[in-house]
């Protein structure tokens, strides 16, 4: 779930449907003049070793479950790539990609051609970010433009009659955020792609809580820096027979009084089916273990146990789903590996999920079988409303924005007073997993 800080900018919409041969065709009422570009691209991931939790002086860093409350929360709601998609060009006015120096022209700019492919400018300065090529808030701001931008292109193709606005929002204590929401397609009821890129001083509640973890955060005059940043998604399909699917990935950063600075990564991506069906639970599994297995043989059991434990409907006795992988406070062995790792499992959204869509979306199904994915609809929420960290800590937040925060709830859920199905049925079979998490991968 994601929490945004700050106020809704104007935000134009973007139109998808079907053009000539089948290709899909973009365009903003603010830009009439659309221009043709290419998805933008990704860097390769690269192979890191030994990724864990680095010990920190009187503890672990251990805000993680709450920052990932603040970070969900500031995060928000976001491999096939579409190189005939064509897109208007969306500069705001601070962006500087209008006045780029003489000898780098803008034709001649790779981070302004990388821009151009995302669903709207970056939060960041694109001067500031051209001046700061290595920073890691600069990667990561790229990458979770990237991975919207892929993952919205992406549904829109497989939906094919799409409307996605895309409101930009800004906070006033720093940085802002872009949500992408799709409602009543043809393939899906609705999707929420959202990235927020935020900085100023954590709120005295927020260092206590660090405080109370084992940190022993310096501050001066009473004030703590920190920069954070995130890309998550909530997408919930029409058909009972095709999953719903979560992510979210984040960076935070703290600097102390004396320059020293705390940093970490956490996010995750977990998958909600209607119905069980095994080929796709290893489908998705393996595609996310493949892609923790660049980096380290430990890394998908141990965040596969940890999605388990986390996305527990306590009251329920169930899972939400059927998991996938979850982590958080992940700041070693170095800021460069844990990013190639989060950036391998940003890379393996589409390819996870996708395919499944495009398997079942065309399926037949029941009255029945609809009303059962109402009835799990409501349990998705009440996790949501009950347990996840990032919600409650945006809903009790003054200033939230509040239609970020509940994105990720579905348009149509169904509580009935003790639905109970009968044994041995399909709808008691996604029961019994929900109940005792598998292994699906070995």
């Amino acid at each position: 779930m994601a929490l945004h800080l700050g106020r809704l900018g104007a935000g134009p919409c973007w139109r998808v449907a079907r053009g000539g041969c089948g290709e899909l065709r973009a365009w903003s009422r603010r830009c009439p003049a659309a221009r043709l570009c290419g998805t933008p691209g990704s860097a390769a991931a690269g192979q890191g070793r030994g990724l864990g939790h680095r010990a920190a002086a009187g503890g672990a860093l251990r805000l993680g479950t709450r920052v990932a409350a603040a970070l969900a929360g500031l995060a928000g709601l976001g491999a096939a790539a579409f190189g005939y998609i064509e897109r208007a060009e969306m500069v705001p006015k601070s962006s500087g990609a209008r006045s780029p120096s003489p000898e780098r022209p803008e034709e001649e700019d790779e981070l302004a051609r990388r821009c151009s492919g995302f669903m709207a400018s970056p939060v960041t300065d694109l001067r500031e970010l051209r001046r700061t090529p290595g920073d890691m808030k600069t990667k990561m701001e790229l990458l979770i433009l990237e991975t919207q931008a892929h993952v919205c292109q992406a549904l829109a193709q497989v939906d094919g009659g799409a409307r996605f606005s895309v409101d930009r929002w800004e906070r006033k204590e720093g940085g802002g955020g872009i949500c992408c929401v799709l409602q009543d397609g043809s393939v899906f009821e609705k999707a929420g792609v959202t990235i927020s890129v935020v900085h100023g001083n954590l709120s005295e509640e927020a260092a206590k809580q660090m405080r109370s973890r084992g940190k022993n955060l310096k501050t001066k005059d009473g004030k703590l820096p920190f920069s954070a940043m995130g890309v998550s998604s909530v997408i919930h399909p029409k058909n009972p027979h095709v999953p719903s699917i979560h992510f979210n990935y984040r960076y935070f950063e703290v600097e102390e009084a004396d320059g020293n600075k705390q940093w970490w990564f956490g996010g995750g991506c977990d998958l909600t089916p209607t119905y069980l069906n095994r080929e796709d639970a290893v489908h998705f599994h393996k595609t996310l273990k493949d892609a923790c297995d660049r980096h380290g043989p430990d890394l998908y059991p141990k965040f596969k146990k940890w999605c388990d434990d986390y996305f527990v409907i306590t009251h329920r006795g169930e899972r939400r789903g059927i998991g996938g992988i979850f982590f958080d406070d992940l700041d070693s062995p170095s800021k460069e590996e844990v990013f190639h790792f989060v950036q391998s499992c940003a890379q393996a959204i589409i390819p996870s999920y996708i395919p499944l869509v495009k398997k079942h979306c065309h399926e037949s199904f029941s009255p029945q079988e609809k009303l059962w994915q109402q009835l799990r609809r409501g349990r998705y929420i009440e996790f949501n409303l009950l347990y996840d960290r990032g919600t409650k800590f945006g809903l009790f937040t003054p200033g939230s924005r509040i239609e970020s925060i509940l994105i990720s709830l579905p348009l149509t859920a169904r509580w009935e007073y003790m639905n109970s199905p009968p044994e041995n049925s399909k709808e008691a079979e996604i029961l019994e997993v929900l109940r005792h998490p598998r292994d699906w991968v070995h």
